[in-house]
């Protein structure tokens, strides 16, 4: 289903309820630090305005770049020297959870203003459009069982209740939520084509094996998209995507809060 653009509307049907409207806001290829900061922006927008409603987004990141989990502290000396060297950038998110590797992945944030107030139940309500793509790419997911580790500095070493894995329990996406005042922000990374080479390096690890998409970049977006609007959990039924961009004003507050999101290189733990 195409998006609609802001201020259109789509014909209204006598006697047929119309389908509840979530903004969609363009995918955006930003640094990290940007991309934290505008789903962050999101979640207080919510919260401040009770009419402006849920929001969702996919985007991508345009340098690589290790997002560390909001309580995850220690950063290991070999990942700031990689960021001193200008190899990887190092930002915190907003959310819980271990690192992520992003560059070669495809992230999603959801703000959902009326969450159900059980964690497992929102994970798995969030989540749902997720299995609905990938079941219909032929790669079914199901939910992660494992205790979340802090011995792992790795998200995807581990898969838990907030994880998607395939058949095998490798894993493809992982997710994370920050909760404020009844008010859920979850997003998410879901694997496409780790960076192998790099991902050894910071984990010393290797990454998940994962069967390819066979699909490509746009139809995959494409394919995320329509299985977003009739399976997003924010209302009974179908819901429409309305494409609205970042206004000019949203863009100056974002901007003055991005440097909160940034970790700087000089000591062992997050400034």
């Amino acid at each position: 289903m195409p998006s609609l653009s802001a201020g259109s509307a789509a014909p209204a049907l006598k006697g047929l309820k119309q389908p509840a409207t979530v903004r969609w806001i363009p995918p955006l290829r930003l640094e990290g630090a940007w991309q934290m900061a505008i789903d962050e922006h999101l979640l207080d927008r919510a919260l401040a305005d009770p009419s402006a409603g849920p929001s969702f987004r996919l985007y991508r990141w345009s340098r690589p770049t290790v997002s560390l989990g909001y309580h995850q502290r220690i950063v290991p000396p070999h990942w700031r020297t990689l960021a001193a060297q200008g190899l990887i950038d190092l930002v915190r998110r907003p959310t819980g959870g271990r690192a992520v590797l992003h560059g070669q992945d495809l992230s999603y944030a959801l703000i959902w203003p009326a969450a159900p107030g059980s964690r497992r139940q929102a994970y798995g309500q969030a989540c749902g459009w997720l299995c609905r793509a990938f079941a219909d790419l032929g790669l079914p997911l199901r939910f992660g069982h494992q205790a979340p580790s802090r011995d792992r500095a790795s998200c995807f070493a581990t898969s838990t209740a907030a994880d998607l894995v395939h058949h095998d329990g490798s894993k493809r996406i992982g997710s994370a939520q920050l909760w404020r005042k009844g008010a859920l922000l979850q997003h998410g990374s879901i694997l496409i084509n780790p960076q192998r080479e790099l991902w050894r390096t910071l984990f010393l690890e290797d990454p998940p094996t994962l069967a390819p998409l066979r699909i490509g970049t746009a139809a995959f977006e494409d394919l995320l998209e329509r299985s977003a609007s009739r399976c997003l959990p924010l209302a009974q039924g179908p819901v429409q995507l309305v494409s609205q961009s970042l206004l000019a004003g949203e863009w100056r507050a974002i901007g003055g809060a991005m440097a909160r999101y940034r970790i700087h290189r000089g000591s062992g733990s997050i400034d």
